[in-house]
């Protein structure tokens, strides 16, 4: 029998592009207190520059007491829009897993409040996002429509 999960959506306004989703692995909503893998919560975020605001919790209930069921499937597809997932630690394998889907896992120590974290990652896009985070804001950027305008004006002609 698979996982189950209890999912609280916030009502809100649609987000803006540049808004981006953020999930903590938190059991009381305020700290990241939990291994991805034996996570039994997330609290996620909307978050840009100015503002980050509660949006979603998701609780996990364990329907299968089998140590060998693999739970990460379920807990991935559940973080599907977000651009990462704070943590205390998580394996190996899922790491591969959240990288795949889009998710970047990020470590921190036990007890880490949510509001500083949100705090330090809005200070990061508003002075200037570096790796992997400037590379995610890269490719939610629309192409430039005029890319290829000047080798147009240059006279490029396609040939056989």
């Amino acid at each position: 029998m698979p996982n189950r999960h209890r999912h609280l959506r916030l009502v809100a306004e649609p987000m803006p592009p540049t808004t981006l989703r953020l999930a903590f692995a938190s059991t009381d909503r305020m700290t990241v207190d939990q291994h991805f893998g034996a996570s039994t919560a997330f609290a996620i975020y909307a978050v840009d520059g100015h503002s980050a605001q509660l949006i979603e919790v998701i609780e996990f209930i364990d329907t299968v007491q089998d140590e060998y069921h693999d739970k990460l499937p379920t807990k991935i597809a559940a973080l599907v829009d977000c651009t990462a997932v704070y943590c205390l630690a998580a394996g190996s394998s899922a790491i591969q897993r959240l990288l795949a889907a889009g998710v970047q896992p990020i470590r921190v120590e036990s007890g880490a409040p949510i509001e500083q974290l949100l705090t330090e990652f809005q200070q990061e896009l508003n002075n200037g996002p570096s790796g992997w985070l400037a590379r995610v804001i890269k490719a939610r950027m629309p192409a430039d429509s005029h890319r290829f305008d000047a080798m147009a004006a240059e006279g490029w002609h396609e040939s056989n």
